[in-house]
């Protein structure tokens, strides 16, 4: 092969491969911009269903969240009462 036709082909082979590169890029701007877009209809879900049915949970979240530190903040004191039972219980 002459040196002109080999100069030719890598200049053809430098084409195909900025072709396929650009064509990749543009199928996954296409697949990004698709699911950019079913993040937003799933986040303007997600904000229909905090407004409609987390918040009015919210209080009673709350309320049952400080029963819990009630609950918690007691455990010790049994804990203690507890060992106290075990250790007079015969061996």
């Amino acid at each position: 092969m002459s040196e002109t036709t080999l100069i030719i082909l890598s200049v053809v082979l430098a084409v195909v491969v900025v072709a396929v590169l650009a064509a990749a890029l543009i199928r996954v701007r296409s697949d990004l911009q698709s699911a950019s877009e079913g993040l937003a209809t799933l986040a303007s879900a997600l904000e229909g269903v905090e407004s409609e049915h987390l918040r009015p949970l919210a209080p009673a979240v709350t309320a049952i969240n400080a029963q819990f530190d009630v609950i918690l903040s007691a455990l010790p004191g049994i804990a203690t009462k507890a060992k106290i039972v075990a250790d007079r219980r015969p061996k």
